[in-house]
């Protein structure tokens, strides 16, 4: 998709690793100007650098814990200030902690949901006003976890259900301004987040290869396999196509049994 977002703004939040990272790339691929947001200004500046050294396009990066209402209002004013228009928003940031149902806090479970849940919901609303008259595209960065159960995942499946619902619903009330909203599930990534998790595993090399092997296509899913659907999504290409959920996770969730 080259030229797909020539003089376009794209806000990538979680951009710094992993997933968001891939996104920013795609995207900047694609001419896209950027916009990326993290709570690691150091990854964040590592990012940056190395995407603005591959390509001409402006790249700015604001360091934000999503979890802060007040840093998604300040953010906002940034962009309003610089009177910018947003044409692409992608809401990747996300958290995530191991737990069984006896040891989730309301801490933890309130953390999750603010960063999960509750900053798509209020970045999406702040910027909202940002898109230009022939609106523009949010994509939300949902998981697998949000329509299959798994084991000591609870604030984070809550978190991803309430995602694709709030997609649903931002699709229906953006739809009047020409915002398209839709969300992607991605299975097992190879992310820094799946990097720490295996580390703490007894056996890292037989988990490597049950995990590929519950997968059809043979393999875990990479980064840059979400940042294509999300640059599908953001594009031209799906103009017709809101308030739904593309699974990306080469079959997993399709086999009956393991």
């Amino acid at each position: 998709m080259k030229d797909a977002f020539t003089d376009q703004l794209a806000v990538v939040t979680g951009a710094a690793r992993g997933i968001g990272r891939a996104i920013a790339e795609r995207l900047h691929q694609g001419g896209a100007r950027l916009l990326l947001v993290d709570c690691d200004a150091e990854a964040l500046h590592d990012t940056a650098q190395a995407l603005q050294s591959a390509h001409e396009w402006a790249i700015d990066c604001a360091v934000a814990d999503l979890a802060d209402p007040a840093a998604i209002q300040s953010l906002a004013e940034q962009i309003a200030h610089r009177q910018e228009r947003v044409n692409v928003l992608v809401n990747n940031a996300g958290i995530e902690f191991e737990l069984p149902l006896e040891k989730v806090t309301v801490d933890v479970f309130d953390r999750v949901m603010a960063v999960n849940l509750r900053a798509p919901l209020l970045l999406t609303q702040a910027l909202a006003r940002l898109f230009p008259e022939e609106g523009g595209t949010v994509v939300n960065i949902s998981s697998i976890h949000a329509d299959h159960a798994f084991p000591n995942a609870i604030p984070y499946a809550c978190s991803k259900a309430g995602l694709v619902a709030l997609t649903r619903n931002l699709a229906l009330e953006l739809a009047p301004r020409r915002i398209r909203v839709n969300a992607i599930c991605p299975g097992y990534i190879d992310t820094p987040m799946w990097d720490e998790w295996l580390r703490t595993a007894s056996d890292p090399d037989k988990i490597e290869r049950e995990v590929a092997m519950l997968h059809p296509l043979g393999r875990r899913g990479k980064p840059e396999d979400v940042a294509s659907a999300v640059a599908y999504l953001a594009s031209a290409q799906s103009g017709w196509v809101t308030g739904t959920q593309l699974v990306v996770d080469g079959g997993l969730t399709i086999r009956a049994h393991p």
